[in-house]
């Protein structure tokens, strides 16, 4: 007999959007959720071969009003309501010469892409959250935010600030029993992570590892767990609070 817990039914009933949910980090969210019984959206640009085939996909740009405003109202027409956000879509460009060398072009995409767009989707979906009996939001962040860099200044100031807003927000809507927490993924292999690597030979593995206790980079299956684990009713005295998963990295 096993001793590990079963959570494969403990999101059935739910409604979750998941954007950036097409790989990475977003489809592994989408998958895990999928797996305890959620119906879910995820919100890309495009589909890869990574979107969970089971997610209804919506495509929009989530950097925009009317890409956001198009999302939210075809996600909610195909779930029928919300119980759970996910604003997952965010990245940026690495600036190796340093902060002054980013254009303001890329300061205004970066907070376009991972502030604006959360603020903006979890006040058009923001209804159909106080309709639900068990609204939660999760907004992704990156340990970033609070470990100076300056290649990627840009991307840290927009998620320190996607901290605060979280902050803020839990504390508005807590009276309405929505739930807003943050998670903070350090060193994560992704898609994304990988392309970076190789095309900036000068941060080894080897580089990143030196700086996570635990040893090992990240995989999307442990924001997963973590963001599974804030949505469901394990979760339900948990808001306004950080989650770094990052393997030590922020505990230095």
């Amino acid at each position: 007999m096993s001793n590990k817990l079963d959570f494969s039914k403990e999101l059935i009933g739910h409604r979750a959007l998941v954007t950036g949910g097409s790989r990475g980090i977003g489809a592994a969210i989408a998958q895990r959720l999928l797996d305890a019984g959620a119906k879910v959206a995820v919100a890309a640009r495009t589909r890869s071969d990574d979107t969970p085939a089971a997610a209804t996909f919506v495509s929009g740009d989530v950097t925009t009003s009317e890409g956001v405003e198009g999302i939210a109202t075809k996600a909610l027409a195909a779930l029928g309501g919300l119980d759970i956000l996910v604003n997952n879509a965010g990245g940026g460009r690495a600036f190796l010469g340093g902060s002054w060398t980013i254009p303001d072009k890329e300061w205004h995409d970066n907070f376009a892409l991972n502030l604006f767009a959360a603020i903006r989707l979890t006040n058009a979906v923001l209804p159909a959250l106080r309709a639900s009996k068990a609204a939660a939001v999760v907004n992704i962040s990156s340990a970033a935010a609070t470990m100076p860099f300056g290649p990627f200044a840009h991307y840290g100031a927009a998620k320190a600030a996607l901290n605060y807003y979280s902050r803020t927000l839990a504390v508005e809507l807590a009276p309405s029993g929505i739930r807003v927490n943050v998670v903070s993924p350090g060193v994560i292999s992704t898609p994304g992570s990988d392309e970076f690597a190789k095309a900036n030979p000068g941060f080894s593995r080897a580089d990143w590892l030196r700086n996570i206790p635990l040893g090992r980079i990240g995989a999307t299956e442990d924001i997963a767990e973590v963001v599974a684990l804030l949505v469901s009713d394990r979760g339900k005295f948990l808001t306004g609070a950080n989650y770094g998963v990052d393997g030590g990295m922020t505990a230095r």
